[in-house]
């Protein structure tokens, strides 16, 4: 199993970013997906999880409603639509694939994880 998260950079305070998650799994359909994110110098946190289906969809609280998670099983490709930005989303984010078919907070429960990509936000 291969996850590659793409789309981080440097954004400006309110703006928004798309991050793209693809994954190599010929049973990525079968898997609820998340993202997490490591802010510097401390642990890494949930942010928002998919599951197979796309019909539910799990957030932080401290991203709801700024964050939306969608999936496209056609392309093995997640999403993470990041709107309002703030400095505290400054971190490396991550996918990762569930251990079943929902949604899951459960950091531990995310085996398999992808490489990050950096966001950060700049006041």
């Amino acid at each position: 199993v291969q996850l590659q998260a793409s789309g981080g950079g440097l954004v400006q305070v309110g703006a928004s970013r798309n991050l793209s998650c693809i994954i190599h799994d010929q049973s990525f359909s079968i898997y609820g997906i998340g993202w997490l994110r490591q802010a510097p110098g401390k642990a890494r946190e949930f942010v928002a999880s998919i599951s197979r289906n796309g019909r539910t969809t799990e957030y932080s609280d401290s991203v709801k409603g700024r964050f939306t998670v969608s999936r496209d099983n056609a392309k093995n490709t997640v999403y993470l639509q990041m709107n309002s930005l703030l400095p505290g989303d400054t971190a490396i984010y991550y996918c990762a694939r569930a251990p079943g078919t929902g949604t899951t907070s459960y950091i531990q429960g995310y085996l398999h994880w992808g490489q990050g990509t950096l966001v950060t936000v700049s006041s």
